[in-house]
């Protein structure tokens, strides 16, 4: 079985659905008329890069969704369920036939001013810590405005919350053995948390005088994770709730593999959603015995670190789901981006690091892969003075194979198992 998922808020970006908008010119004419001003050109040129601002975000990834839709139909087999990510939702109710998508978009229109005009909070993400943890450790610190918004994998969750409250937490959490990452989600509000209720009240009117028909295909509720039921009213008042309540994405994605669903595919800009159903349908179904400590990696560790310090604060969050050996190009970066990722990567490392280098190791993997075979990446220090990890980079073979996975001669795949035959 299939199911189609689409991405939401935070996917934006700069040439979102630039090889679709021709492909599909009646769908761009007919937003134009409901938004009252050109979607084409706020996705591709970004024009005083309104994309950042709430109002303008949803209403443009909702569109470039409806276009990745349009040319599923045409491109892809049928699905048998339907999936979206908070806004993505609205998505997958309008390829499901609940309404059509100008009262799709202009529902969206609706809730992001809505969801706009609520400030004083904000979210961030927690990664590779159980949800257990996570609640223990707001409890234990007494962060009771703090609260789990998003849960979109077995260890990643995203908090929403006070500036204040979040701020004073993220030094908790980067204390706590196992967090990976606390890293800020770029948005104006905190979205699916008890201090949305008020533009929930508020959108629930909205949608009181919108027809709802009938789904041609199941779709699952961010609220509860299963499917929409029949009842138009039901839908209406999920849809409202949704703004204030906690978007249960792991238990969404866990009914459809239940239900035999096999095959996931992300219509949209971004591969977030596909890098959090791995992660979902690939954990274990109950927690492993206890272990030894695994040894240091620092090869996983560089990656992370590259993910977290040097993307994410360029591209925004959709770098801590992106595939380490995914080229960069799939990002749509720019001369510009090169040189200050570049420059980042510099200050991050404390070595200097051309923007050709980033340009030619064009993933994260083979990035990390280059960095470690430079002599300065472990500092002036003799080798025999340097940290074991990286000493054992030294082996002239190992750097070798490393430069030809760098660039392009073996796969990541081939060079492991290469390694691993000289070890």
């Amino acid at each position: 079985m299939r199911c189609y998922v689409f991405p939401g808020q935070g996917t934006q970006k700069k040439g979102m659905g630039r090889s679709l908008f021709g492909r599909f010119p009646d769908l761009r004419s007919r937003a134009d008329r409901v938004l009252g001003y050109p979607i084409e050109e706020l996705c591709l040129e970004n024009p005083e890069r309104r994309l950042s601002e709430t109002v303008y975000a949803q209403p443009a990834i909702y569109v470039v969704n409806a276009l990745h839709w349009s040319a599923a139909q045409e491109d892809l087999p049928p699905a048998d369920f339907l999936a979206g990510h908070s806004l993505g939702e609205y998505s997958a109710l309008f390829a499901a036939g609940a309404f059509d998508f100008e009262t799709g978009l202009t529902l969206v229109q609706r809730r992001a001013e809505l969801m706009g005009q609520v400030s004083g909070g904000a979210m961030a993400a927690v990664v590779g810590v159980s949800e257990q943890i996570v609640e223990e450790t707001l409890k234990q610190h007494d962060a009771t405005g703090v609260v789990i918004a998003n849960y979109n994998a077995p260890e990643q969750f995203v908090l929403s919350g006070s500036h204040e409250e979040l701020a004073r937490i993220k030094t908790v959490f980067e204390e706590v053995e196992g967090v990976r990452a606390f890293v800020p989600v770029r948005v104006s509000g905190p979205f699916h948390a008890p201090a949305m209720a008020p533009a929930a009240e508020r959108f629930r009117s909205v949608l009181a005088s919108v027809d709802v028909g009938g789904l041609r295909t199941p779709v699952i509720s961010n609220v509860t994770g299963r499917p929409f039921g029949p009842d138009a009213r039901e839908v209406r008042a999920l849809l409202a709730e949704q703004i204030a309540r906690p978007v249960r994405w792991t238990d969404g994605i866990r009914y459809l593999r239940d239900a035999g669903v096999s095959v996931f595919t992300e219509l949209g800009e971004s591969k977030v959603l596909t890098s959090l159903i791995d992660r979902i349908t690939t954990a274990p179904a109950q927690e492993p015995a206890p272990a030894q400590e695994p040894a240091p990696d620092p090869r996983r560790d560089l990656i992370e670190r590259i993910k977290r310090e040097i993307l994410q604060p360029e591209i925004g969050d959709e770098a801590l789901g992106f595939d380490e050996d995914a080229s960069f190009r799939q990002l749509g970066l720019n001369s510009i981006i090169y040189v200050r990722l570049a420059r980042r990567a510099g200050t991050v490392l404390g070595i200097p690091i051309k923007p050709d280098v980033i340009f030619q190791h064009r993933s994260c993997a083979a990035l990390a892969d280059h960095l470690l075979t430079r002599d300065d990446v472990a500092g002036a220090a003799p080798p025999e003075a340097r940290p074991a990890p990286l000493r054992e980079y030294q082996d002239e073979r190992v750097t070798a194979l490393l430069h030809d996975c760098a660039n392009g001669t073996l796969s990541v795949d081939r060079t492991i198992e290469a390694i691993r035959a000289l070890a």
